[in-house]
């Protein structure tokens, strides 16, 4: 669980790699780096989320590069962030002393994370301090391939043998004689090492204190909108800070996960690429920015999307963070994967999917996005309703679901809603801006559909709805997002026996949820996988709505303590061991952390008025 002064502790590797829960993020709105507990970075692309990674010792220990900043025979560490920021703190006990590393991606001074530009430094800044005793510190620079060094004034010119048109600096205050240098220091000695890339800063004044201060700074003017009070305050405003580092903020877009490849569960090919941008995770991080304050940053996810779907002309499920096509999907067979859990891809195969809730995320985006007054043109009018005109044809169509399940397509009832919702929302901005088209009949449809919902997937036996619109009994938990984008409402008796029935049946135990049981909805795909963690934030909101408070406030807690001891949240839990599985940190399990949290904040306060 997140805790703001974190004891120390051995550090702990299996197979060569450090666990999940003990790696920090730091980003710049460009790209991001994971830091683990070791004083390494094993994971750093360059200079954008989704390029090819400079640094991916993650995915192979021997192989994949590193940036390891340690001392000898490591005893103990232990890891927070500044508060209020995305400078993270790792410190490192050795025998004979105790050293202070801070990492940031560096903000420009002036940084503005509200507006819609980016900005880094291009930058990554490694300040170590002696806090007491004396250490040997071992810095070490290793691209993935390899790479070639050149002494220049100020510094060391890297060039890395994969990534030739990557120019990177290295500077330090102190000589460095190759990629991998050591240091003898004592009480109050600090090594300062700052790696430039983009615009080479190498003529500049090195100043990394000064770097580190105005990062931190513009974090903590950044986070002083946050307007949030409620249950779990420290998690709530860390995960805010969360999805900002996960926030692409030139162009408004929003990574699901700044990795690829971590798998679900180890030793599966359940390894997927996330750098990307999908519409349903832009949607959700709209609903759960804009509550605590951070309205800027909704409307650039909402005008991001607005703009790839202009783009495009016919949505997709997934866009790079430009609004381009996705890769076609490749292996690496280079690199064994995280705990040698092969394949690692780079790439989305399901970019191409038909996911028929496409349609409903864009069109309440759009609403959203015009709820403030803004003017509705024309041309956006005409490519909604072809939209929505889609979306009242296309319910029918068997796809491939919320979960890109790479089997035979089936009609989820999930799509359905989210074509009812396309529909609703289409016929909502038609009435608010007195446009010409068929909105009685985008009414009327989506309010069959909604009937639909309650009446087609409801299996009698089961006692609940089910995954697909012709029944069977199946569940899905997708499900429980149905009341939340006000489909069906949550306490009508179908959508109660709903809940209860998915916290029964697909309960992983200790209050989490598998999405669906393998043996009952086959996806296409070998093996099983973890517990799914925002289905478990879906299942508090669901409570909340019932009325059920108790329950509620119980279950947020306790996936809350969840959290590493930096507050960070993976895509899923193992239920057996409660060890952190699939990407990480996922933007959708710290968007359940804040809608959650604000839910009960705001059912609280109703209760007491």
């Amino acid at each position: 669980m997140l805790d703001l002064d974190p004891p120390f502790r051995p550090v702990r590797r299996q197979e060569g790699y450090l666990a999940l829960e003990d790696l920090g993020l730091i980003g710049d709105g460009t790209t991001a780096a994971l830091v683990g507990v070791d004083g390494s970075i094993p994971w750093l692309c360059l200079p954008r989320f989704d390029s090819d990674p400079l640094l991916c010792g993650l995915l192979d220990h021997e192989r994949g590069g590193h940036f390891t900043l340690t001392v000898d025979d490591l005893r103990q560490a232990r890891q927070f962030y500044e508060p209020e920021t995305a400078v993270l703190v790792t410190e490192l006990r050795g025998p004979t002393g105790l050293v202070r590393i801070t990492d940031a991606l560096a903000l420009r001074a002036d940084a503005d994370l509200s507006d819609d530009a980016g900005g880094g430094r291009g930058e990554l800044v490694r300040s170590a301090v002696v806090q007491a005793g004396t250490v040997r510190l071992r810095a070490e620079l290793k691209p993935r391939g390899g790479g070639q060094t050149r002494v220049l004034y100020g510094g060391l010119e890297v060039r890395g043998s994969r990534r030739p048109d990557l120019r990177l600096h290295l500077r330090s205050n102190r000589p460095l004689t190759g990629l991998r240098t050591e240091h003898d220091l004592q009480e109050g000695d600090r090594l300062d090492l700052v790696l430039s890339w983009g615009r080479i800063h190498r003529h500049h004044r090195f100043d990394p204190e000064a770097m580190l201060r105005q990062t931190a700074e513009a974090w903590r003017r950044w986070m002083r909108k946050c307007s949030y009070g409620g249950p779990q305050e420290a998690l709530v405003r860390r995960s805010v800070i969360t999805l900002k580092l996960c926030d692409d903020w030139g162009n408004g877009s929003l990574v699901a996960a700044p990795t690829s490849s971590l798998p679900a569960p180890i030793g599966g090919v359940r390894n997927w690429d996330y750098r990307y941008t999908w519409i349903r995770d832009a949607a959700y991080a709209v609903f759960a920015l804009r509550r605590v304050g951070f309205d800027e940053e909704a409307d650039a996810f909402l005008g991001w999307v607005l703009d790839a779907f202009e783009h495009s002309r016919h949505p997709r499920i997934m866009y790079t963070l430009g609004g381009d096509p996705v890769p076609e999907e490749i292996h690496d067979a280079d690199l064994e994967g995280y705990r040698r859990s092969a394949p690692v891809r780079w790439g989305n195969g399901a970019a191409d999917q038909r996911q028929h809730d496409v349609y409903g995320e864009v069109l309440d985006c759009a609403d959203q996005w015009l709820l403030p007054g803004r003017e509705l043109q024309p041309a956006l009018w005409s490519g909604l309703a072809e939209l929505a005109e889609a979306a009242a044809h296309t319910w029918r169509q068997p796809d491939q679901g919320i979960w890109e399940v790479r089997s035979e397509g089936r009609v989820f009832t999930y799509s359905t809603g989210m074509c009812q919702v396309a529909l609703d929302r289409a016929a909502a901005i038609g009435e608010r801006f007195g446009m010409s088209g068929p909105i009685a009949t985008w009414r009327a449809t989506a309010e069959k559909l909604r009937r639909l919902i309650l009446d087609q997937s409801w299996d009698e036996e089961a006692q609940c709805l089910s995954e697909h619109l012709d029944g069977g009994g199946s569940l899905d938990a997708s499900l429980l997002a149905l009341p939340l984008r006000k489909v069906v409402p949550a306490d009508h008796p179908r959508m109660a026996a709903t809940t209860a029935a998915i916290a029964e049946r697909l309960s992983a135990g200790d209050g989490l949820l598998y999405r669906y049981l393998h043996d009952q909805s086959p996806d296409g795909l070998p093996g099983d996988e973890g517990a799914f963690v925002l289905c478990s934030f879906w299942l508090v909101d669901n409570l909340i709505l019932q009325g059920h408070m108790d329950r509620a406030e119980e279950l947020y807690a306790s996936l809350c303590a969840r959290a590493n001891p930096v507050g960070l949240l993976p895509e899923q839990i193992d239920p057996a061991t409660g060890a952190f599985m699939g990407n990480f940190p996922q933007a959708f399990s710290h968007i359940g952390i804040i809608a959650s949290g604000v839910n009960l904040a705001r059912a609280k306060a109703g209760a007491r008025a």
